[in-house]
């Protein structure tokens, strides 16, 4: 006997959550070609762009409060009228409640910025640390309310990165879904909170994803653009600087002009960088000698960024009017030096005290004060061939930007959409060709990637040197009761003379074993309490070398669909 049909609404429920488990199904893995992923591009975009809108918001709210001015924007004049007492303990405060945040919330007390969202697309799906992501991302708001001389750019972008991780893990998405929405969180993250929607979305290519490639033009552009919306409903259409007239380049005459500022801009944002490292350095000396909890680092730093401040409070904050200044010409030659030099050395403490926050802002000040001093030199000597000095300002910000971001492309867009001037592009081209190419060869590529480098991870020289770290060896090798395994015998003779590998290390430490001509190497797990290593198998050479075949073919085949 037929078994009876089921109720007809009992069948439209079925096909639906079928339908639903489908369409989760190929937005998992095939998302990126979906016009349905689009939708998610949307909503991440939306929810990203409020992200890095609240935390603006809130950095002004803070020096709102804490240093009683109107405007923001003229944070530093209104701190030159202060007690100084006041421009003193702000910092240290903010550092105190920076330092127990983080030492609360993250396993190392260290702030997370873009070199771990880099690190994240790479090797880690797309995925960041959620906890110590939302506690960095407070912790940097708290030091830039409290005059720490960072910018904004690399708190916002993590913190989008947190929220595309979470709805990674909703999706149980693959590596290239996830770090399609990964770009799609930070292009809405930098649009929202530079008001750049071309520059954001080149940016999730160039510098986080590290690839052009066409099937994340789309939802990025779609997430950068849903940003912006939210940028200028509620700042407006207006840009985040406002210049005077720059006047035309007297091409034929002044193009060396500005190939040699290139290249010396590219020389100071080489020593901006190693600066910051060796205040890195020196900080972390003098905290293991001193004996110094991690927690107080930030609040040293914030006294030594407050004495600072008394003498010269345009180091506090982000530092744009400052950076107005310069591209308005307002400033003269020695002030501009000082100014420059001031705020690598401000930027340094702050970075060095582990307080948090990015560098693109103040290597934008470091830049449009360096290129006006080198406008105002060029200018004086020869005044007949030269344009204003303000776009030489202007040209030295890009170029000083971009050799820090190593994102030329970006960085060329992102200084034309922060001051609506699209008329001086052949200038600001040549100087970021020239710095970034020198500052290229001088540090790992960027500010991001020698950080990751420093920390041991090999993401500068490309997937044929870092995709080796992603596989354990205990995941690639051949059990002992595998029926292709090697000699127990073998093993332990070749473990006795010394060559072995445990179950815990990468494919990374395991090729220069191979290099020395063996056809496999014992895998063993190695007790902390000095106990004989336990065999678990061995690796073969040919097994690593298809691991890693197949994890390349499957990058390039991301990088270029």
């Amino acid at each position: 006997m037929p078994s009876p049909k089921p109720p007809f609404l009992s069948q439209q429920l079925d096909a639906a959550l079928t339908a639903c488990a489908n369409g989760l199904r190929v937005i998992r893995h095939r998302g990126p070609n979906q016009i349905q992923f689009w939708f998610i591009a949307l909503l991440v975009g939306i929810a990203a762009g409020f992200a890095a809108l609240f935390f603006r918001k809130g950095v002004n709210a803070l020096q709102t409060y804490l240093y009683g001015t109107e405007d923001v924007r003229l944070l530093h004049s209104f701190a030159e009228s202060l007690p100084w007492y006041l421009v003193l303990v702000i910092p240290i405060c903010g550092g105190l409640v920076v330092g127990l945040i983080l030492h609360f919330f993250t396993d190392d007390g260290r702030a997370r910025s873009v070199a771990d969202v880099i690190h994240g697309a790479a090797m880690h799906d797309g995925r960041v640390e959620t906890r110590a992501g939302l506690a960095s991302s407070l912790a940097s708001m708290i030091t830039l309310g409290t005059g720490g001389s960072t910018g904004r750019e690399g708190p916002v972008v993590h913190l989008a990165a947190v929220i595309s991780t979470w709805v990674n893990r909703r999706l149980h998405a693959d590596g290239i879904t996830g770090r399609d929405l990964l770009g799609c969180a930070v292009a809405a993250a930098v649009s929202a909170s530079f008001n750049a929607p071309i520059a954001g979305a080149l940016f999730a290519l160039e510098v986080v994803l590290r690839h052009f490639a066409v099937h994340a033009f789309a939802p990025i552009v779609i997430a950068s653009a849903a940003g912006t919306v939210i940028n200028r409903l509620e700042f407006g259409d207006v840009t985040e600087f406002t210049l005077a007239t720059t006047g035309a380049v007297q091409f034929y005459q002044e193009m060396p002009a500005y190939l040699l500022l290139g290249l010396v801009c590219g020389l100071i944002a080489v020593a901006f960088m190693k600066a910051i490292f060796w205040a890195d350095d020196l900080g972390t000396r003098v905290q293991k000698k001193t004996g110094l909890p991690g927690y107080l680092r930030p609040a040293f730093a914030g006294a030594m960024l407050g004495g600072l401040a008394i003498f010269f409070p345009h180091i506090i904050g982000v530092g744009y009017e400052t950076t107005s200044l310069a591209l308005t010409g307002q400033l003269a030659l020695w002030n501009a030096i000082v100014f420059a030099i001031l705020k690598a050395v401000a930027v340094a403490i702050t970075m060095a005290g582990r307080m948090g926050g990015g560098v693109f802002s103040p290597s934008l000040m470091v830049g449009a004060l360096s290129g006006l001093s080198f406008g105002l030199i060029a200018t004086s000597v020869f005044p007949d061939v030269s344009s204003s000095v303000t776009l030489y300002a202007l040209t030295g910000m890009g170029a000083v930007a971009a050799a820090v971001l190593g994102a030329p492309i970006s960085t060329t867009l992102i200084v034309f959409e922060l001051t609506g001037d699209w008329q001086t592009g052949l200038a600001v081209m040549v100087a970021v060709s020239m710095s970034t190419a020198l500052a290229s060869r001088l540090v790992h590529r960027s500010f991001f990637l020698t950080q990751l480098e420093r920390r041991g991870i090999h993401l500068a020289a490309g997937p044929q040197a870092y995709l080796l770290a992603m596989f354990r060896v205990g995941n690639v090798m051949r059990a002992m009761n595998d029926p292709r395994a090697a000699s127990e015998e073998d093993c332990w003779e070749m473990i006795g003379e010394g060559v072995y590998i445990d179950t815990n290390a990468t494919l990374e430490a395991a090729m220069p074993i191979f290099e020395t001509g063996v056809r496999f190497i014992p895998v063993v797990t190695l007790s902390a309490d000095a106990a004989p290593p336990e065999l678990q198998g061995a690796l073969f050479h040919v097994d690593a070398l298809k691991v890693y075949n197949r994890a390349l073919a499957a990058t390039a085949a991301e990088e270029h669909s």
